[in-house]
């Protein structure tokens, strides 16, 4: 058997100690459409054009990937196991694939993920990492336990802080001492109604690339926090000190710094909830009218562990905003979607802009929002292109 469950028709011929090379194309090694953008191909890392992302449901094959480390090679369903222990788990246990899905009820939610570094192509001075621009999105369907529910069966000490996760995945050096990452979330997340350990998206098996055959689900929050190929997860009596938890991974600068700054680590904070946020997925940038002034638009809006209440559209670069129709999201951290007919008065250059305010007040800005060494949270508002002939 090579990687990605692909049986080598002469795999018994291969010389001792020699591995595999193996299908490199993504496109079809993940099954993606063959407009993703490919960023990275070690660790693999993919993302949406914002056109890509216009289903209610992101299938698989529109769906960003994001990889710190190796994919599994090997996956043995059989004698899979997920391990829950830690200084804050009353009794330690082990679930098999087949305990979770028989022994505890299903739940099915609608839940947004996002990279906490989407837009990170925007900032200046440029931010390393992978170059971002709007499609490191994506509203599954998930099925599975929920997390509270294994840990009230664990049993969960009062001193209980956080949750890490570990996986199944190596890390880039191949050192098996090392993993390429290990986060997690606040305990009070990780017993909310719609935090899962799933197994199944879109009502089929996780694909390889997202996780198969278990992984851990916090819509709303970047989705580092959902953990991939889930073997383990620790009650921690602190906050979780895994791999990509320190430093400038997936922290911002607790207080607002100027662009190119320095910042100490004792000055950084973990991302939490993710910003509002909006895209316009209908039509693709550059769309050209010809004898017809209207023109229906419409997308997707969300503001991580909030509802969104408004999303306004503007297509005199900010100047004046017109209200959109809003829709309800099908469940709590599920993105929303909206839509408007627009107007555009003569012929020539426009630029719509789309803009949502959060439950709380807070809107997304027209600028690039606030610097910081990673590049993360940009959550600036969407624009598109239309030219009117």
């Amino acid at each position: 058997m090579t990687g990605f469950g692909l049986d080598a028709v002469y795999g018994a011929l291969m010389p001792e100690g020699e591995d595999f090379l193996g299908i490199q194309d993504p496109y079809e090694l993940f099954q993606k459409h063959e407009d993703m953008v490919l960023l990275n191909d070690k660790p693999w890392n993919m993302e949406a054009q914002a056109h890509l992302l216009n289903d209610y449901v992101t299938p698989a094959s529109k769906m960003f990937i994001r990889n710190n480390g190796l994919i599994p090679q090997k996956i043995d369903l059989e004698n899979w196991q997920l391990t829950i222990d830690g200084e804050s788990a009353i009794t330690q246990k082990k679930y098999s694939l087949a305990d979770l899905k028989n022994n505890f009820e299903p739940y099915t939610y609608h839940l947004t993920l996002e990279c906490g570094g989407n837009g990170r192509s925007e900032f200046n001075p440029p931010a390393k990492g992978n170059q971002w621009t709007v499609g490191a999105v994506s509203c599954a369907k998930w099925t599975g336990v929920r997390l509270r529910d294994l840990l009230e069966d664990v049993g969960v000490k009062s001193d209980a802080v956080y949750i890490g996760y570990y996986g199944e995945d190596s890390h880039l050096s191949g050192d098996p001492s090392k993993k390429p990452i290990s986060r997690g979330v606040p305990i009070t997340k990780a017993m909310l109604e719609e935090t899962l350990v799933a197994y199944q998206m879109n009502g089929e098996d996780i694909p390889l690339v997202h996780g198969f055959p278990l992984r851990l689900v916090a819509g709303g929050w970047p989705a580092s926090a959902s953990g991939k190929w889930l073997t383990r997860l620790s009650i921690r009596n602190k906050v979780h000190d895994g791999a990509k938890m320190g430093g400038a991974s997936y922290r911002v600068p607790c207080k607002p710094v100027a662009p190119g700054a320095k910042v100490l680590d004792e000055n950084m904070c973990i991302i939490e909830s993710m910003p509002v946020k909006s895209l316009i997925t209908y039509p693709k940038t550059g769309a050209i009218l010809s004898g017809n002034k209207n023109l229906k638009i419409n997308g997707h809006a969300w503001a991580g562990e909030l509802p969104v209440k408004q999303m306004e559209y503007s297509i005199d670069f900010g100047a004046t905003w017109h209200l959109c129709k809003l829709k309800q999201p099908t469940n709590r951290l599920a993105w929303q979607q909206w839509d408007v007919e627009v107007n555009f008065p003569q012929k020539g250059y426009y630029e719509v802009w789309a803009k949502a305010t959060d439950s709380s007040g807070v809107s997304q800005p027209t600028i690039l929002p606030g610097w910081n060494p990673k590049g993360y949270l940009n959550n600036a508002c969407h624009r598109i292109a239309i030219q009117v002939s």
